[in-house]
């Protein structure tokens, strides 16, 4: 980046055009910071990109994925780009403790992507709400195979009581990458549901998070 004229250099862009002046590679190389003999930081950027799917996939990407790609192999630059990932997940899951969830419908979404995106193995997961519908806990209850996961409703009823939640929110990814709701995830969705009123506490919603997409069943009307 020394080449490039001093105010086309992403640090000193940001600093006096503000950081919605930079492309997605430049703001990246801000962190990467280095390429590698021959292959400059933007390029390293640009790669880290197209290869993760822009910065919704490099979000949801895992160590192991960075660790493939060339640039990246050493520990300094992939432990800092997972831990920008946490901080992220971190901001949100504090918004959302905050304030009820449905003050900001989005923030859950973009929070469940984060959270299960990307994912090789399928992981059903749950928000516990308090009364008022804020954030108590995220807690992956069930993991499975690619294709399907076992779900048990005592065990669901049996957290949301230890954590006197008042409301739930259920959520699962597919790891094929479709987020569309098959006929199952709603069959799930009714016995939770069922299982759930016995102690009180209401289903708001079922999120299925596939690669880059996220759809709520409430949305579609399908609770």
């Amino acid at each position: 980046m020394k080449d490039l004229p001093a105010d086309q250099r992403p640090r000193e862009k940001l600093l006096a055009r503000g950081a919605t002046a930079l492309a997605d590679a430049e703001l990246l190389a801000l962190l990467l910071r280095t390429g590698y003999q021959g292959h400059g930081v933007l390029a390293l950027a640009q790669d880290v990109l197209d290869r993760v799917g822009g910065f919704a996939g490099l979000l949801n990407t895992d160590a192991d994925t960075l660790k493939a790609i060339k640039g990246l192999g050493g520990t300094a630059k992939r432990a800092e780009l997972l831990a920008l990932m946490e901080m992220a997940r971190r901001a949100l899951a504090q918004q959302m403790a905050a304030a009820p969830v449905f003050d900001s419908p989005g923030s859950v979404k973009d929070y469940l992507g984060l959270q299960l995106g990307g994912r090789q193995q399928e992981v059903f997961a749950v928000l516990f709400l308090d009364g008022q519908h804020r954030l108590l806990r995220l807690e992956e209850m069930f993991h499975g195979t690619l294709t399907q996961t076992s779900v048990y409703p005592r065990e669901v009823v049996k957290r949301a009581l230890q954590l006197n939640a008042g409301a739930v929110v259920l959520a699962h990814n597919h790891p094929s990458g479709l987020a569309e709701p098959s006929r199952a995830d709603e069959y799930l969705t009714q016995t939770l549901k069922t299982a759930l009123q016995l102690v009180d506490v209401r289903v708001l919603d079922h999120i299925v998070v596939g690669h880059g997409q996220v759809v709520s069943m409430a949305e579609r009307g399908l609770m």
